[in-house]
């Protein structure tokens, strides 16, 4: 009989993250500088708008790599 633990225990990661990215989402709009932080480039025209938050994909990259590097450090 084929051992599941190890697909279980990755289903089950993926399942918290998903479950933290969902909080995340839901809590973001409560934050109003992290869409607004210097380095996030807002171009607004009459009939176009263009966003590209630069410096918070720096910084989520930087959250999320820490909190890899944590989970790998105490495995």
């Amino acid at each position: 009989m084929p051992d599941f633990q190890p697909m279980g225990r990755m289903l089950l990661m993926v399942g918290v993250v998903c479950l933290i990215g969902g909080v995340l989402v839901l809590l973001a709009p409560k934050v109003p500088w992290l869409s607004r932080l210097p380095g996030d480039v807002a171009i607004e025209r009459p009939g176009f708008r263009v966003y590209v938050p630069l410096t918070t994909c720096v910084l989520a990259s930087l959250v999320i790599s820490m909190v890899l590097w944590l989970i790998g450090r105490f495995r």
